[in-house]
């Protein structure tokens, strides 16, 4: 089996973290990429995979981490996983300052590292066959909700910048992939989304049967990647059985209905 390499953004935690162990699982090469240092270096302790420490908003810190992943040779997959969401609420009363944070974190990131890595990743496909960029973009980016206002702006930005992207790549041998969760009972998101208050991001979960896992979504982006190199899974929607829409979701166990 030939050799393969990916790049995993938002490495530190969650979905990231859970992505990095599952690639090992399969035997990848992983380079795990945060800003969390300690985190990441416990990461590869654990499993044996590289890791930069970089902000991916920054310019300098994105060719930094370019020249440290050129020095491995080819690559053969990105997965745009950084990102995040601040406050739920209206768009009358939504900070301002945590729309542009978002818009940094969920797009722009993920605009640097994917035309950074671009001529890598074509290396990849040259000697591989096949490279993909896996984008994990959320239900959020397809279907709006009351208080999502600025999460719902940069996420269906940053689908769209994958739509956009899978048109320009046509005709190469480059698969471009998004993946939207729902509910992802992670240790961070919701806490980060309500600014550390614990109580609030516990009721996010609370009483849901079965919220996704990160280790959920980590299994679908690799079993994406995993396919033989002529299918593309353009977009996989994942969501736990209880949630049927980003503001629909159930609570208490699940029941089938009496006839």
């Amino acid at each position: 089996m030939r050799d393969r390499r990916v790049v995993v953004t938002g490495a530190s935690t969650g979905i990231g973290a859970a992505t990095v162990r599952r690639f090992r699982d399969h035997g990848w090469q992983v380079v795990a990429v945060a800003r969390r240092q300690q985190r990441l270096a416990a990461l590869a302790a654990e499993t044996g995979c590289d890791f930069v420490v970089a902000d991916l908003t920054i310019d300098a810190d994105v060719a930094r981490l370019v020249d440290e992943v050129a020095a491995g040779g080819p690559l053969t997959a990105l997965v745009n996983n950084a990102g995040g969401a601040r406050g739920l609420d209206s768009v009358e009363a939504g900070s301002a300052d945590d729309w542009r944070w978002m818009f940094e974190a969920n797009v722009i990131a993920t605009k640097l590292v994917t035309s950074a890595l671009l001529p890598l990743l074509r290396d990849g496909a040259r000697s591989g066959g096949v490279a993909d960029i896996v984008t994990i973009t959320s239900i959020a980016g397809h279907v709006p909700y009351e208080g999502g206002g600025g999460y719902n702006a940069a996420k269906f930005a940053e689908a769209a910048l994958v739509a956009v992207l899978r048109l320009e790549l046509a005709g190469e041998p480059i698969r471009v992939i998004e993946v939207a969760p729902g509910l992802v009972h992670s240790e961070e998101f919701s806490l980060n989304r309500f600014g550390g208050d614990r109580d609030r991001a516990d009721a996010v979960y609370a009483d849901v049967p079965d919220p996704l896992s990160p280790d959920d979504v980590a299994e679908s982006i690799v079993h994406a990647v995993e396919l033989p190199a002529h299918v593309n899974l353009d977009l996989v929607t994942i969501k736990p059985v209880a949630q049927a829409a980003p503001a629909k979701l159930v609570k208490g166990p699940l029941r089938v209905k009496d006839s």
